[in-house]
Protein backbone atom coordinates (compact mmCIF):
# COMPACT_ATOMS: atom_id res chain seq x y z
CA UNK A 1 0.00 0.00 0.00
CA UNK A 2 1.09 3.57 -0.72
CA UNK A 3 0.75 4.48 2.95
CA UNK A 4 3.20 1.70 3.90
CA UNK A 5 5.72 2.94 1.34
CA UNK A 6 5.33 6.54 2.55
CA UNK A 7 5.94 5.40 6.11
CA UNK A 8 9.13 3.57 5.10
CA UNK A 9 10.32 6.56 3.08
CA UNK A 10 9.79 8.99 5.95
CA UNK A 11 11.60 6.68 8.37
CA UNK A 12 14.56 6.13 6.04
CA UNK A 13 15.02 9.83 5.37
CA UNK A 14 14.67 10.74 9.05
CA UNK A 15 17.34 8.20 10.03
CA UNK A 16 19.66 9.36 7.26
CA UNK A 17 19.27 13.06 8.09
CA UNK A 18 19.81 12.54 11.82
CA UNK A 19 23.22 10.97 11.19
CA UNK A 20 24.73 14.46 10.80
CA UNK A 21 26.94 16.22 8.25
CA UNK A 22 27.31 13.80 5.33
CA UNK A 23 30.73 14.99 4.20
CA UNK A 24 32.88 12.46 2.35
CA UNK A 25 35.54 10.64 4.34
CA UNK A 26 34.27 11.59 7.79
CA UNK A 27 33.07 9.42 10.67
CA UNK A 28 29.48 10.36 9.75
CA UNK A 29 30.10 9.22 6.19
CA UNK A 30 31.28 5.80 7.39
CA UNK A 31 28.46 5.46 9.93
CA UNK A 32 25.99 6.29 7.17
CA UNK A 33 27.54 3.63 4.92
CA UNK A 34 27.20 1.07 7.71
CA UNK A 35 23.57 2.07 8.22
CA UNK A 36 22.78 1.83 4.49
CA UNK A 37 24.52 -1.54 4.29
CA UNK A 38 22.24 -2.70 7.09
CA UNK A 39 19.19 -1.54 5.14
CA UNK A 40 20.33 -3.55 2.11
CA UNK A 41 20.91 -6.61 4.27
CA UNK A 42 17.39 -6.34 5.70
CA UNK A 43 16.09 -6.61 2.13
CA UNK A 44 17.78 -9.99 1.77
CA UNK A 45 20.72 -8.83 -0.34
CA UNK A 46 24.43 -8.75 0.40
CA UNK A 47 25.94 -5.23 0.53
CA UNK A 48 29.55 -4.49 -0.31
CA UNK A 49 31.51 -1.44 0.81
CA UNK A 50 33.98 -0.53 -1.92
CA UNK A 51 36.68 1.81 -0.54
CA UNK A 52 38.44 4.67 -2.26
CA UNK A 53 41.05 7.06 -0.91
CA UNK A 54 40.76 10.83 -0.63
CA UNK A 55 42.79 13.75 0.64
CA UNK A 56 40.11 15.09 2.96
CA UNK A 57 39.89 18.83 3.60
CA UNK A 58 39.59 19.60 7.31
CA UNK A 59 38.75 23.28 7.92
CA UNK A 60 40.40 24.72 11.04
CA UNK A 61 39.35 28.38 10.89
CA UNK A 62 37.04 29.90 8.28
CA UNK A 63 36.29 33.52 9.18
CA UNK A 64 36.17 37.07 7.90
CA UNK A 65 37.17 39.70 10.45
CA UNK A 66 36.24 43.34 9.90
CA UNK A 67 36.45 45.72 12.84
CA UNK A 68 34.56 44.12 15.70
CA UNK A 69 32.66 41.70 13.46
CA UNK A 70 33.68 38.09 12.87
CA UNK A 71 31.72 36.07 10.29
CA UNK A 72 32.04 32.27 10.22
CA UNK A 73 31.95 30.49 6.89
CA UNK A 74 33.41 27.60 4.91
CA UNK A 75 36.19 27.59 2.31
CA UNK A 76 35.75 26.34 -1.21
CA UNK A 77 37.27 22.88 -1.21
CA UNK A 78 38.77 23.19 -4.71
CA UNK A 79 40.61 26.44 -4.04
CA UNK A 80 43.71 27.33 -2.06
CA UNK A 81 43.79 27.76 1.71
CA UNK A 82 45.52 30.26 3.99
CA UNK A 83 47.71 29.69 6.99
CA UNK A 84 46.47 30.49 10.50
CA UNK A 85 47.17 34.20 10.03
CA UNK A 86 45.07 34.45 6.90
CA UNK A 87 45.16 37.29 4.38
CA UNK A 88 44.83 40.98 5.28
CA UNK A 89 43.96 43.75 2.87
CA UNK A 90 41.45 46.12 1.39
CA UNK A 91 38.02 44.68 0.66
CA UNK A 92 36.43 45.50 -2.70
CA UNK A 93 34.16 44.22 -5.42
CA UNK A 94 35.23 41.37 -7.67
CA UNK A 95 37.58 42.47 -10.48
CA UNK A 96 38.56 45.64 -8.60
CA UNK A 97 42.16 46.22 -7.52
CA UNK A 98 41.33 45.31 -3.90
CA UNK A 99 43.40 42.58 -2.28
CA UNK A 100 40.23 40.73 -1.20
CA UNK A 101 37.33 40.59 -3.65
CA UNK A 102 33.61 40.05 -3.10
CA UNK A 103 31.48 37.76 -5.27
CA UNK A 104 28.01 36.26 -5.05
CA UNK A 105 26.93 32.96 -6.62
CA UNK A 106 24.25 30.29 -6.38
CA UNK A 107 25.36 26.85 -5.16
CA UNK A 108 27.65 24.96 -7.55
CA UNK A 109 28.49 27.99 -9.71
CA UNK A 110 31.80 28.86 -8.07
CA UNK A 111 33.92 27.66 -11.00
CA UNK A 112 31.91 29.51 -13.65
CA UNK A 113 31.15 33.08 -14.66
CA UNK A 114 32.89 36.09 -13.17
CA UNK A 115 33.96 34.24 -10.02
CA UNK A 116 35.49 31.38 -11.98
CA UNK A 117 37.30 33.85 -14.22
CA UNK A 118 38.66 35.80 -11.24
CA UNK A 119 39.84 32.57 -9.58
CA UNK A 120 41.65 31.40 -12.70
CA UNK A 121 43.29 34.80 -13.15
CA UNK A 122 44.31 34.97 -9.47
CA UNK A 123 42.97 38.50 -9.57
CA UNK A 124 42.78 38.80 -5.78
CA UNK A 125 44.83 37.43 -2.90
CA UNK A 126 41.58 35.99 -1.54
CA UNK A 127 37.85 36.15 -2.31
CA UNK A 128 34.71 36.32 -0.20
CA UNK A 129 31.75 34.54 -1.81
CA UNK A 130 28.17 35.24 -0.72
CA UNK A 131 26.25 31.99 -1.24
CA UNK A 132 22.85 32.77 -2.68
CA UNK A 133 20.59 29.76 -2.18
CA UNK A 134 16.83 29.57 -2.39
CA UNK A 135 16.60 30.46 1.30
CA UNK A 136 18.94 32.65 3.38
CA UNK A 137 21.99 30.91 4.79
CA UNK A 138 25.37 29.41 4.02
CA UNK A 139 24.89 27.17 0.97
CA UNK A 140 28.31 25.83 -0.09
CA UNK A 141 29.24 24.96 -3.64
CA UNK A 142 30.50 21.50 -4.55
CA UNK A 143 34.23 21.17 -5.28
CA UNK A 144 33.80 20.02 -8.88
CA UNK A 145 37.55 20.42 -9.47
CA UNK A 146 38.62 18.86 -6.18
CA UNK A 147 41.50 16.98 -7.82
CA UNK A 148 42.60 20.08 -9.77
CA UNK A 149 42.25 22.81 -7.12
CA UNK A 150 42.94 26.28 -8.47
CA UNK A 151 42.96 29.97 -7.65
CA UNK A 152 43.20 31.89 -4.37
CA UNK A 153 41.43 31.02 -1.10
CA UNK A 154 37.66 31.56 -1.32
CA UNK A 155 35.62 31.96 1.87
CA UNK A 156 31.92 31.18 1.47
CA UNK A 157 29.57 33.19 3.73
CA UNK A 158 25.84 33.27 4.41
CA UNK A 159 23.55 35.35 2.20
CA UNK A 160 22.07 36.76 5.41
CA UNK A 161 25.18 38.96 5.57
CA UNK A 162 24.96 40.16 1.95
CA UNK A 163 23.94 43.74 2.67
CA UNK A 164 26.67 44.30 5.25
CA UNK A 165 29.32 42.65 3.08
CA UNK A 166 28.44 44.74 0.05
CA UNK A 167 28.58 47.89 2.18
CA UNK A 168 32.05 46.98 3.49
CA UNK A 169 33.29 46.23 -0.02
CA UNK A 170 31.98 49.58 -1.30
CA UNK A 171 33.77 51.33 1.57
CA UNK A 172 37.06 49.52 0.92
CA UNK A 173 37.27 48.34 4.51
CA UNK A 174 40.44 46.64 5.68
CA UNK A 175 39.61 43.02 6.54
CA UNK A 176 41.27 39.76 7.50
CA UNK A 177 40.21 36.56 5.72
CA UNK A 178 41.17 33.22 7.23
CA UNK A 179 40.52 30.03 5.27
CA UNK A 180 42.85 27.77 7.20
CA UNK A 181 42.50 24.06 6.42
CA UNK A 182 44.65 20.97 6.31
CA UNK A 183 44.44 17.88 4.16
CA UNK A 184 44.18 14.49 5.84
CA UNK A 185 44.54 11.11 4.12
CA UNK A 186 41.18 9.36 4.49
CA UNK A 187 38.94 6.78 2.91
CA UNK A 188 35.32 6.63 1.94
CA UNK A 189 33.18 3.85 0.50
CA UNK A 190 30.54 3.23 -2.11
CA UNK A 191 27.77 0.91 -0.98
CA UNK A 192 26.93 -1.61 -3.70
CA UNK A 193 24.76 -4.66 -4.12
CA UNK A 194 23.39 -6.80 -6.93
CA UNK A 195 20.09 -8.40 -7.82
CA UNK A 196 21.27 -11.37 -9.83
CA UNK A 197 19.53 -11.96 -13.15
CA UNK A 198 18.64 -15.32 -14.63
CA UNK A 199 20.94 -14.68 -17.63
CA UNK A 200 24.34 -13.44 -16.40
CA UNK A 201 25.59 -13.12 -19.98
CA UNK A 202 23.37 -10.08 -20.55
CA UNK A 203 24.69 -6.54 -19.91
CA UNK A 204 23.52 -5.34 -16.48
CA UNK A 205 21.32 -2.41 -15.55
CA UNK A 206 22.98 0.04 -13.12
CA UNK A 207 20.90 1.95 -10.57
CA UNK A 208 22.77 4.73 -8.81
CA UNK A 209 22.27 7.52 -6.30
CA UNK A 210 24.73 9.71 -4.37
CA UNK A 211 24.79 9.46 -0.57
CA UNK A 212 27.13 12.31 0.50
CA UNK A 213 26.81 16.09 0.57
CA UNK A 214 26.57 19.22 2.68
CA UNK A 215 24.84 19.02 6.06
CA UNK A 216 21.93 16.67 6.79
CA UNK A 217 20.70 16.54 3.15
CA UNK A 218 17.17 15.40 4.09
CA UNK A 219 15.55 16.55 0.86
CA UNK A 220 18.67 16.77 -1.29
CA UNK A 221 19.77 13.14 -0.93
CA UNK A 222 16.95 11.52 1.03
CA UNK A 223 14.51 11.00 -1.84
CA UNK A 224 17.13 9.35 -4.04
CA UNK A 225 18.26 7.00 -1.26
CA UNK A 226 14.65 6.05 -0.51
CA UNK A 227 13.95 5.32 -4.19
CA UNK A 228 17.17 3.27 -4.44
CA UNK A 229 16.07 1.06 -1.56
CA UNK A 230 12.46 0.74 -2.75
CA UNK A 231 13.52 -0.35 -6.25
CA UNK A 232 15.81 -2.91 -4.63
CA UNK A 233 12.98 -4.10 -2.38
CA UNK A 234 10.61 -4.57 -5.33
CA UNK A 235 13.00 -6.27 -7.76
CA UNK A 236 14.85 -8.67 -5.47
CA UNK A 237 12.00 -11.24 -5.32
CA UNK A 238 11.25 -11.34 -9.06
CA UNK A 239 14.67 -12.48 -10.42
CA UNK A 240 14.83 -10.28 -13.55
CA UNK A 241 16.41 -11.57 -16.74
CA UNK A 242 19.47 -9.32 -16.52
CA UNK A 243 21.33 -8.45 -13.35
CA UNK A 244 20.79 -5.08 -11.66
CA UNK A 245 23.82 -3.47 -10.08
CA UNK A 246 23.06 -0.92 -7.34
CA UNK A 247 25.52 1.74 -6.18
CA UNK A 248 25.11 4.50 -3.59
CA UNK A 249 28.23 6.61 -4.03
CA UNK A 250 30.07 8.95 -1.72
CA UNK A 251 32.31 11.75 -2.98
CA UNK A 252 29.41 13.57 -4.62
CA UNK A 253 30.42 17.03 -3.39
CA UNK A 254 34.06 16.41 -4.37
CA UNK A 255 33.81 16.10 -8.13
CA UNK A 256 31.89 12.80 -8.05
CA UNK A 257 34.89 10.89 -6.70
CA UNK A 258 32.81 7.89 -5.65
CA UNK A 259 31.12 7.12 -8.93
CA UNK A 260 34.44 7.56 -10.72
CA UNK A 261 35.99 5.01 -8.36
CA UNK A 262 33.05 2.67 -9.03
CA UNK A 263 33.61 2.94 -12.79
CA UNK A 264 37.39 2.56 -12.48
CA UNK A 265 36.88 -0.80 -10.71
CA UNK A 266 34.76 -2.03 -13.63
CA UNK A 267 36.46 -1.32 -16.97
CA UNK A 268 33.89 -1.08 -19.74
CA UNK A 269 30.86 -0.73 -17.45
CA UNK A 270 29.85 2.72 -18.72
CA UNK A 271 29.06 1.57 -22.24
CA UNK A 272 28.74 -2.11 -21.34
CA UNK A 273 25.62 -1.63 -19.21
CA UNK A 274 22.25 -1.76 -20.91
CA UNK A 275 21.56 1.53 -19.17
CA UNK A 276 22.03 3.64 -16.05
CA UNK A 277 19.25 4.97 -13.85
CA UNK A 278 20.36 8.00 -11.83
CA UNK A 279 18.34 9.20 -8.83
CA UNK A 280 19.65 12.73 -8.54
CA UNK A 281 19.26 15.55 -6.05
CA UNK A 282 16.03 16.85 -4.56
CA UNK A 283 13.60 14.12 -5.60
CA UNK A 284 10.39 14.95 -3.73
CA UNK A 285 11.71 18.11 -2.06
CA UNK A 286 8.74 19.94 -0.56
CA UNK A 287 10.03 23.52 -0.63
CA UNK A 288 10.11 23.99 -4.40
CA UNK A 289 8.19 21.41 -6.46
CA UNK A 290 9.41 20.54 -9.92
CA UNK A 291 11.81 18.22 -11.71
CA UNK A 292 14.22 17.99 -14.61
CA UNK A 293 14.53 14.89 -16.78
CA UNK A 294 17.95 14.10 -18.26
CA UNK A 295 18.34 11.30 -20.79
CA UNK A 296 20.92 10.14 -23.29
CA UNK A 297 18.38 9.17 -25.92
CA UNK A 298 14.73 9.49 -26.91
CA UNK A 299 13.88 5.91 -25.95
CA UNK A 300 14.95 6.31 -22.32
CA UNK A 301 13.25 9.72 -22.16
CA UNK A 302 10.00 8.28 -23.51
CA UNK A 303 10.12 5.27 -21.20
CA UNK A 304 10.57 7.30 -18.00
CA UNK A 305 8.05 9.90 -19.17
CA UNK A 306 5.41 7.18 -19.57
CA UNK A 307 6.17 5.67 -16.17
CA UNK A 308 5.98 9.09 -14.53
CA UNK A 309 2.64 9.78 -16.21
CA UNK A 310 1.34 6.40 -15.03
CA UNK A 311 2.37 7.42 -11.50
CA UNK A 312 0.62 10.80 -11.83
CA UNK A 313 3.85 12.77 -12.16
CA UNK A 314 4.60 15.46 -14.71
CA UNK A 315 7.91 16.12 -16.44
CA UNK A 316 8.45 19.80 -15.70
CA UNK A 317 11.64 20.32 -17.70
CA UNK A 318 13.83 18.38 -20.10
CA UNK A 319 17.54 18.83 -20.62
CA UNK A 320 18.30 19.23 -24.30
CA UNK A 321 19.72 16.06 -25.80
CA UNK A 322 23.50 16.11 -25.82
CA UNK A 323 23.77 18.58 -22.92
CA UNK A 324 26.13 17.52 -20.13
CA UNK A 325 23.75 16.42 -17.35
CA UNK A 326 23.94 17.38 -13.72
CA UNK A 327 25.05 14.98 -11.00
CA UNK A 328 26.66 11.57 -11.42
CA UNK A 329 24.94 11.06 -14.78
CA UNK A 330 27.71 13.31 -16.12
CA UNK A 331 30.20 10.45 -15.73
CA UNK A 332 28.03 8.17 -17.89
CA UNK A 333 27.39 10.93 -20.43
CA UNK A 334 31.09 11.71 -20.88
CA UNK A 335 31.83 8.00 -21.21
CA UNK A 336 29.25 7.50 -23.96
CA UNK A 337 26.82 5.39 -21.90
CA UNK A 338 23.04 5.28 -21.93
CA UNK A 339 21.25 6.89 -19.00
CA UNK A 340 18.07 8.41 -17.65
CA UNK A 341 18.07 10.75 -14.69
CA UNK A 342 15.78 12.89 -12.56
CA UNK A 343 16.84 15.97 -10.58
CA UNK A 344 14.38 18.05 -8.58
CA UNK A 345 14.13 21.64 -7.43
CA UNK A 346 14.80 22.62 -3.83
CA UNK A 347 14.81 25.96 -2.00
CA UNK A 348 16.87 24.28 0.76
CA UNK A 349 19.55 22.96 -1.60
CA UNK A 350 22.90 22.83 0.29
CA UNK A 351 21.31 24.69 3.20
CA UNK A 352 21.90 23.74 6.84
CA UNK A 353 18.10 23.87 7.29
CA UNK A 354 17.55 20.95 4.89
CA UNK A 355 16.09 18.78 7.63
CA UNK A 356 12.85 17.69 9.25
CA UNK A 357 9.66 16.17 7.82
CA UNK A 358 8.62 19.50 6.32
CA UNK A 359 11.57 19.33 3.88
CA UNK A 360 10.22 16.33 1.94
CA UNK A 361 6.99 15.26 0.28
CA UNK A 362 6.82 11.53 0.94
CA UNK A 363 3.77 11.22 -1.33
CA UNK A 364 5.71 12.53 -4.33
CA UNK A 365 8.70 10.32 -3.47
CA UNK A 366 6.34 7.32 -3.33
CA UNK A 367 5.16 8.12 -6.87
CA UNK A 368 8.76 8.33 -8.08
CA UNK A 369 9.49 4.98 -6.44
CA UNK A 370 6.65 3.43 -8.43
CA UNK A 371 7.80 5.01 -11.70
CA UNK A 372 11.44 4.02 -11.22
CA UNK A 373 10.53 0.47 -10.16
CA UNK A 374 8.39 -0.07 -13.24
CA UNK A 375 11.10 1.30 -15.52
CA UNK A 376 13.81 -0.82 -13.87
CA UNK A 377 11.66 -3.92 -14.26
CA UNK A 378 11.27 -3.24 -17.99
CA UNK A 379 14.92 -2.41 -18.61
CA UNK A 380 16.01 -5.56 -16.76
CA UNK A 381 13.48 -7.85 -18.41
CA UNK A 382 15.53 -8.78 -21.44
Amino acid sequence: MASDVQGRISKIIREYEEQGFHRTGTTVDQASADWLSGQVRQLGLEPTQEPFQISRVDPIASVLVAGNRRLEGLPLFDGAFTDSGGVRGRFGMLASNAEIGLAEVVPNAAAAGALGEARRANRHRAIVCITRGGRPGLCPSNADLFLQAFGPPVLQLSSAEASWLNDQAQRGTDVQLIAHAIRTPARSVNVTSIVAGTDPSLPPLVVMTPRSGWYGCASERGGGIACWLEVMRALRPIRPTRSILFVASSGHELGHLGINAFVDRRPGIVTGAVGWMHFGANIGAATEPGNRLQASNDMFDDMLSREMSNSQLNVDQRVQRGTIPGGEAEVVHRGGGRYVSIIGNNALFHNREDRGPQAIDSGVITKFCAAFTSLARKLASG
